[in-house]
């Protein structure tokens, strides 16, 4: 006889829609700056932050390429010792970033309350050699308020030993690293960057990065609840690109940084702690935690109209090629905590955690 099992306080984050996504590709047939103002900006204005007024002859400073190793057209950030500095106002750094700002489309803005997925891919040199004060390469920072001169979050390449990427982070001015990775991990290899950001004071943050050759991941954090919002702010922006210190010249070379399918998506209606009831088996995964295959006892998957998994973070995992009769292939996962969704219709009859090893 099925029995109804009540289930009290589960935490999960569960997306269930979309709202809106901005993408940004290259095109080696279009003009690279008009491209990418004509995403990230309103008409007749520029987000682009480059050297190029001291460094006329050289040309634009992001120009485009196609990648042969992901077989589509990439952008190129360039930036070089000697003579390049910060948009010829600052000449103790250096700056080749794009960005969103006030005059930006709204959808590309976030707002206190709203949970943003950002992805991208980037690949530094084999060779990249990092400042030991900064080089950042991406940014979320407020507009508003009397924290907007400090980033909430920055991805830090830094010269040490080894030489590391940090994601550093602060909702004041203290910014602390929250966790490093040995440069070497990124070095010459293409990566894809996931980071879901709830944006408020009792917000969250998660970050993965996958190497794209092998889809494995190489980096990984999350956070919840933590402060994702800066007081006064109006906003808040994402950057990406090389901006770097010269307080050390001798350290740099010219350096190339590539990019490519930059993605802003704003995510909606979300779950956060629901007491469930159960109307159907009483489902058990076996074995869990798993890094391989997961098998769901005791269940008839005939009985539900769909089988969601979410990230800790409530990002979905697509598992519709992963679900052979009653298992699950976790293989390839990232180690950590997940949960499995199983809906009649749209009403969520049933959760379990699985924990990938």
């Amino acid at each position: 006889m099925k029995r109804n099992i009540y289930l009290a306080s589960i935490f999960i984050f569960i997306i269930q829609g979309i709202s809106s996504q901005v993408v940004l590709n290259a095109d080696t047939s279009k003009d690279t700056y008009d491209l990418i103002n004509s995403v990230f900006a309103n008409p007749n204005r520029n987000v682009i932050e480059a050297p190029d007024c001291n460094h006329d002859e050289f040309g634009n400073h992001i120009t485009q390429e196609f990648d042969t190793e992901l077989n589509k057209d990439v952008f190129l950030f360039h930036i070089h010792v000697t003579p390049d500095n910060d948009r010829c106002k600052k000449f103790d750094r250096q700056r080749n970033e794009i960005k969103t700002y006030s005059d930006s489309p709204e959808n590309v803005k976030a707002t206190i309350g709203e949970t943003i997925e950002y992805k991208w891919k980037f690949k530094i040199s084999s060779d990249f050699k990092p400042s030991s004060s900064f080089t950042h390469i991406h940014q979320i920072k407020s507009v508003g308020g009397s924290y907007a001169s400090i980033p909430m979050i920055s991805f830090t390449l830094r010269k040490s030993n080894p030489d590391r990427l940090e994601l550093r982070y602060t909702s004041t001015k203290d910014q602390n690293t929250l966790k490093n990775a040995n440069l070497d991990l990124f070095r010459g290899n293409w990566v894809e960057v996931t980071e879901v950001i709830k944006f408020g004071d009792v917000g969250s943050y998660s970050v993965e990065i996958k190497k794209i050759s092998n889809n494995e991941v190489i980096f990984n954090y999350s956070n919840s609840p933590i402060d994702m919002w800066q007081d006064g702010a109006e906003f808040s922006r994402p950057k990406w690109g090389i901006y770097r210190s010269l307080n050390k010249k001798k350290d740099l070379k010219d350096e190339i940084v590539k990019y490519a399918d930059f993605s802003i998506e704003e995510v909606t209606d979300i779950l956060s702690v629901e007491t469930l009831k159960e109307k159907a088996e009483n489902i058990l995964l076996f074995p869990n935690p798993s890094s391989n295959e997961v098998e769901f006892k005791n269940a008839n998957l005939e009985n539900y109209d769909t089988i969601e998994m979410y990230d800790y973070s409530g990002r979905k995992i697509y598992i519709d090629k992963k679900i052979n009769k009653n298992k699950l292939d976790v293989s390839g996962f990232s180690k950590g905590l997940y949960f499995i969704v199983f809906k009649k219709k749209t009403v969520i009859t049933k959760v379990l955690k699985c924990y990938v090893k």
